[in-house]
């Protein structure tokens, strides 16, 4: 049963662009192992997390850290959560988490589908 759907799109110059007026950013909102990616990776992951967070029904104290997307060689992307949105989707009776990344011409975009 689906607990939740979100969907976001990010502008990726300007994301460069706020990601570079604001270096303390990138570790705000990335894992260290997310931080190193090109731009529109990162973008994307971004929006990745404001869709998870819409999914989860958007509540105020969830850490961007606390959510990672992981994409191994040849495999579709998966979202790794642990802390706050571990917590929040526990609550929900979230048991598994379908997420898709995409961007091209200057835009990212992430869907996620929450599963009970």
């Amino acid at each position: 049963m689906i607990v939740g759907v979100g969907i976001d799109v990010v502008d990726i110059a300007r994301f460069g662009a706020a990601l570079d007026r604001t270096p303390a950013l990138r570790r705000r909102l990335f894992t260290p192992e997310e931080a190193v990616l090109p731009l529109a990776s990162l973008a994307a992951r971004f929006a990745a997390k404001e869709a998870l967070a819409k999914a989860l029904g958007a509540p105020v104290g969830l850490r961007w850290t606390d959510a990672r997307v992981v994409r191994e060689e040849g495999r579709r992307p998966r979202l790794e959560v642990s802390g706050t949105v571990a917590a929040q989707a526990d609550l929900l009776g979230v048991a598994s988490f379908h997420v898709s990344l995409s961007h091209d011409a200057g835009i990212a975009s992430a869907v996620v589908v929450a599963e009970s």
